[in-house]
């Protein structure tokens, strides 16, 4: 065991206000009154940084990475999107990692559990499914899968094209806080016991389209027409469907949460702190914290998002402003 022998001062003779600073500094500890940075400020500090993920890009990626690199081999194929962040190698937020995955015609993705929440929207192709603690979940584009945290979860393909989604999971928040534990599935890949057509794990697109066509418009006109799958859908993530009509531009902002935007229909851009990014079908946009937001719609869109909302509340830390 790594032991660290701290040294024993006595205090009772230090000549200076330097001499102090000096013997705290031995003992590992820092005089509150000569921090050398705050510690406390009036608002959150930018940290992470807005950016986009484009998908015709992306999914030319996976399909390389397709003839490259097979499952047997990688735990997952997939694309970690990750913060342009100095330093930054993984996390998309703070608290969320985004990723592209795909999987080829006949392929498994062998089963395996986590502390880390997971989400899945499926972006293209038919066939695919995932296995979650036995029950088999169809997944076809629009639908959002859920796979909690500690739930056995694999993923196949029994159709004849490629599948792809995109993930959504909270590792950077299990990695700050520390409860990470991780479990290969004792025979690779978990067979489903049973398949089910209605599972609360499923959101499936017809239906939320259906219920996007019964919402009212959000009054404030931050997000056109957004509903809420779950309530929210898993502990640390809470999951948006809006619909956006061509020429809406929304009125501006912020909030404490991050989140991370995919485009399903349409195209337009978002504005994050006045620098614009232009988006289409399949785009990946994410918006750090407290950055100032609009989208300007061109042709009528829905986007899918994730966001850290629940934990904020939970904590007593979410702030929004208009």
């Amino acid at each position: 065991m790594y032991m660290t022998s701290l040294a024993v001062v006595d205090f009772t003779s230090v000549p200076s206000l330097e001499a102090l600073h000096t013997a705290l500094r031995a003992m590992h500890i820092c005089p509150g009154w000569a921090k050398p940075e705050p510690s406390l400020w009036s608002n959150p500090l930018p940290h992470f940084v807005p950016a986009i993920w484009p998908w015709v890009q992306c999914k030319t990626a996976l399909d390389a990475a397709g003839k490259l690199v097979s499952t047997d081999c990688a735990e997952r194929r997939n694309l970690i999107l990750y913060n342009p962040l100095p330093d930054n190698t993984y996390a998309t937020t703070s608290t969320i990692v985004a990723a592209y995955q795909m999987v080829l015609p006949g392929e498994k993705a062998r089963s395996h559990r986590h502390t880390p929440n997971a989400l899945r929207l499926i972006l293209e192709g038919e066939g695919a499914y995932s296995v979650v603690d036995g029950e088999r979940l169809d997944m076809w584009p629009g639908d959002v899968v859920l796979t909690p945290n500690w739930y056995w979860h694999g993923h196949g393909n029994d159709g004849d094209v490629p599948c792809y989604w995109l993930d959504g999971l909270d590792v950077p928040l299990v990695h700050m806080l520390g409860p990470m534990l991780f479990e290969p599935y004792p025979t690779g890949f978990q067979e489903p016991e049973v398949c089910s057509t209605d599972s609360p794990l499923v959101f499936r697109w017809e239906k939320t389209q259906v219920a996007l066509d019964r919402a009212m418009p959000d009054p404030e006109d931050f997000f056109g027409v957004r509903i809420q799958l779950g309530k929210p859908a898993l502990t640390t993530m809470a999951l948006y469907m809006q619909r956006l009509s061509a020429g809406t531009e929304t009125r501006p902002y912020q909030t404490t949460a991050n989140c991370i935007y995919c485009v399903l229909e349409g195209t337009g851009a978002t504005s994050i702190d006045g620098e614009i990014f232009a988006w289409k079908r399949g785009d990946v946009i994410v918006v750090p914290a407290w950055r100032r937001q609009t989208h300007h719609v061109s042709t009528d869109a829905t986007l899918f998002s994730m966001t850290d909302e629940p934990v904020l509340k939970a904590c007593g830390w979410l702030r929004t402003t208009g």
